[in-house]
This record gives structure tokens, sequence and C-alpha cells, in this order.
């Protein structure tokens, strides 16, 4: 599917400007084209001011050059620095730095001086290595300036791939950026890093897309509508899926508030089994949650195996304990679709070849940054933490936080965008947690119910607003399913 939600690599970046090249669109036009849409951008962001447009020795540089010659040509004043002499550029960099007729001045904080807007054409996400020497300088007075910063592609220093910053990175209020993302702008820091992002038309034909044949993607819709099952006439409560939430037996509101997420889903039917002692707790809640008790003995196999049973959700408020392993042990070898949240995680800590040895079937483990880094191996950057960790459990792993990623055993990833600030509360990954395991109850593939539940539970943080708690987020999903029909 080619949404416009394709992520690409910064090596998939140059490739697709390659072929573009290769279909007929001179590089020139190309650089000229970005240098236009940053223009725009600017028009549309701020009325005519004092520019300091700073240019590295790459393409980018280039594309400062295009944007400090038409904003002249619009009688915006312009001062431009370049980090490297003139002489040394190649290229299209060196055919549009001869076409601007103005000073090439040194590249200082200077600059500054009088600037009202600064565009920043450092260097592109590519950069192999951290900024250092008078372009950290500079992007440090920058940054203590105030002054608002338009970045050309990425802020300079910003990895494209990763998000992470090398060295050093200037706050940009605006980022313009071609043809597609890359990881590195829904990344922390680089997404906050970004400011705006805005994603223009170069004249890249989109059919380089299958060529280049993207894996990851900005999370969406687009990529999961058709599969989130619609209720037919036909449809009654069996047929819309039955989940098991197995609850705790002290902190109850984790699995009340899963349970309350699920249904909103379009669940059918959902039985929470809790400590005997824990029942008549989760009895006085909603009264249309099914309740049971948890054999004495702990043995839930007769819960699991029950008829109509579709999936089955463990770990909300249930403790790190030996039972909640063995809870998890019987939900996957019975083969269920099933979600991992929380405790299930934790009680698997440093062992998580006793855990992948039972997932054969669905399986969505959903861990905040703690439990990620107590179970798998947290050495690289986030997206690749995440795709090896899903190859190496067999399960699709939604790593929590403003920037969740969700990545298949497949290879598959979505950077979901959607989520506020605000969602950072106690009982939010419950919440979360039910979302998903509610979709997988009615049979939505793991990596859509991961990444449909996601994209859901951002919607609905950015519906409760500002001062939301868990317990308003439920109530928000069927107004958005409305608005996404």
């Amino acid at each position: 599917m080619k949404s416009g939600s394709e992520l690409l690599t910064v090596k998939q970046m140059s490739n697709a400007d390659a072929l573009a090249v290769e279909a007929g669109v001179p590089s020139l036009t190309l650089m000229e084209n970005a240098g236009v849409s940053v223009v725009r951008e600017i028009r549309r962001h701020w009325t005519r001011r004092r520019v300091a447009v700073l240019c590295g020795p790459g393409n980018n540089g280039g594309d400062g050059f295009v944007v400090a010659r038409l904003l002249q040509g619009l009688n915006w004043p312009v001062r431009l620095g370049l980090l490297v002499d003139k002489s040394k550029l190649t290229g299209d960099a060196a055919v549009n730095a001869d076409a601007w007729d103005g000073d090439c001045e040194p590249l200082t904080p200077a600059l500054l001086d009088g600037a009202e807007l600064v565009l920043d054409a450092l260097f592109g996400a590519g950069l192999a290595r951290d900024i250092d020497g008078a372009a950290a300088e500079l992007i440090a007075a920058i940054n203590d300036s105030g002054v608002p910063v338009v970045a050309v592609d990425t802020p300079s220093g910003v990895d494209g791939n990763t998000g992470e910053v090398r060295g050093i990175a200037p706050q940009a209020a605006l980022t313009v950026t071609f043809f597609r993302k890359k990881p590195g702008h829904l990344l922390m820091p680089g997404r906050s890093l970004c400011g705006e992002t805005v994603v223009t038309d170069i004249g890249i034909p989109a059919s380089v897309l299958e060529e280049l044949n993207p894996v990851n993607h900005e999370n969406g819709p687009a990529l999961w509508r058709e599969v989130i099952p619609r209720p037919s006439p036909e449809a009654h409560k069996y047929t819309r899926g039955h989940l098991l939430v197995i609850g705790g037996g002290e902190m109850t509101g984790a699995a009340r508030l899963s349970a309350a997420a699920a249904r909103r889903t379009g669940l059918g039917m959902l039985t929470i089994a809790a400590p005997s002692t824990a029942v008549t707790v989760y009895q006085a809640g909603a009264p249309g949650n099914l309740v049971t008790a948890l054999p004495d003995d702990g043995d839930i196999r007769t819960l699991l195996h029950e008829k109509k049973r579709s999936a089955v959700l463990v770990g909300p408020g249930a403790g790190a304990t030996q039972a909640t392993r063995r809870h998890v042990v019987e939900a996957l070898k019975c083969g269920l679709p099933t979600l991992l949240d929380a405790d299930a995680l934790t009680a698997f800590e440093d062992d998580l070849e006793s855990l992948a040895r039972w997932i054969k079937g669905p399986c969505v483990m959903t861990p905040h940054a703690g439990e990620f880094g107590r179970l798998f191996e947290n050495q690289q950057d986030k997206l690749s933490n995440c795709l090896n960790s899903a190859a190496q459990s067999g399960a699709v792993i939604l790593l929590k936080g403003f920037d969740t990623v969700i990545a298949a055993p497949d290879g598959r990833a979505v950077i979901n965008s959607s989520a506020p600030a605000d969602l950072a509360t106690a009982g939010a990954g419950d919440v979360l947690a039910g979302i998903i395991a509610g979709f997988l109850a009615q049979g939505v593939p793991a990596f859509e119910a991961a990444a449909a539940g996601a994209w859901f539970h951002g919607a609905a943080g950015q519906r409760a607003g500002r001062g939301l708690i868990a317990e308003d987020l439920p109530d928000q999903l069927h107004e958005i399913f409305k608005l996404n029909q």
C-alpha cells in the first residue's frame, strides 16, 4: 500500500533521488524544487524578515543556496554563511552557489546578529559523525539566541535513521523534508527537535517506492483500516470475540481499565478471571463484564479452553509472580492470540529464552522502556532494538513512549505519532493493552492489532485533552470509531 506513510532510511532516500534522475528528472530540478518548497513553507509561517542562511558543504547546503536566492528575489534581507570555502563545493551545490550573487560569510555566531529567522542547511539526515568545531559553536549560539529555526530535511545533527543527536542539534520550529519522512523525524529526540515537520513534493515519482520497497511506516488508519472488523447484520455477541483477562488480586484497577477499553473496540464478550478473594471487587464494577474465580491451584487451562474464547490478556495488575509465569505459559501453549503486558513480562526478567520457547501463535508484548530493558537487549536505537527483539522472540513488540514503535518478527515496523504527552499517567498502559487485546479477540492479526491499538490510544488521548486520567480514555473510543469509519 502506497499511502504516503512510508518511512525511508537515509540510504533509501538517496536511492529515491537517484531513481528519479534515472526516470528523467534532472538532479538540479530536484534541488530547485526543494528550495522552492522550503521558501513556500517559510512564507506560510512568517512574514518578511531578516534571515540568516547557514549552508554546509553538501547537497543540504545546495538547498540553502536556492532558498537564499529565492528569498532575496522576494526582497527578504538575507545573510548567508558557508562552512567551507566556496571553491570546495561540487556538483549541484556548486552550481547553485555560483547562482548566488550575495556574499558568502564565514560560519560564525556573528551571522546571527540582527537575524529574525535562521535557515539550517548545514547537514542533512545522513551525517556520519558528531558535529564539532565552528558548526557546533554556531548551533549552540542559535539555541541560546531563541531565534526561530527552519531546518532543511532534518535539524543538523539529528540522525535521520534513529532520531539520535550527533553531538549537538538546533531546536527547529519547522522542518521541511522531501518526498517521505525518515524514522528520525518521528523517533525521540529527533521528533521534538524537528518542531512541525512538513513533507513536500519535489518531483520524485511515487513509482520509485516499488523498487525501494520500504517496510517501515508512520502509523495511521490506512495501514490497518481494512482488517478492523465491522459488525454485520448477522453478527451476535458470540461471533464478535470473547476476551479472557487474567486479573490481579490486589491492583484490580489495571484489569478493569483494560476490560473497559477492550469492550469499546466492538468486542462481543469479556471475562475477567481473578483470585477468589478479589471476585467481589470485579463484580461490583462494570455490569457488562463477566467475572469468574481463578482455580485455587492456579491451573487456568480449563478457563482458556472454554468454548468461544478467542484471545487472552495477561499482565495488568497481576504481580511478577510464579503464578503469573504459569498463566503466561498456559496462555501461550493453548494457541490463543495473547497479549502480554506489565507483570507478565517482568515475571520473565532476564529469561527471554524461557518465554520465547512457548510463543507459537499470535502474541503481542507491550513493554515500557524499563520492562523492555529487563527482558531484551537494549544496545541500539529504539527502532533497531524493537526489530531485533521481535525477531528473537517471535512476538510483535510494542515499545511504549511518546514515539511508540511496533515491530513484527517479519521485519515490518511502524512508529506512532498520535500520542500526546498527556498519556504519561497511571493506567494509560492498561487501557492500551485492552484496546489491542480487544482487536486480537476479534481476529485482527497481531501486528495490525498493535498498530491500530496504539493509534486509537493516542487519538483517545488527544480527544480527552489536558488533565486526562486513564479512566477518561475508553469512553473516547466510540467517537473515534465514528470519525474513522
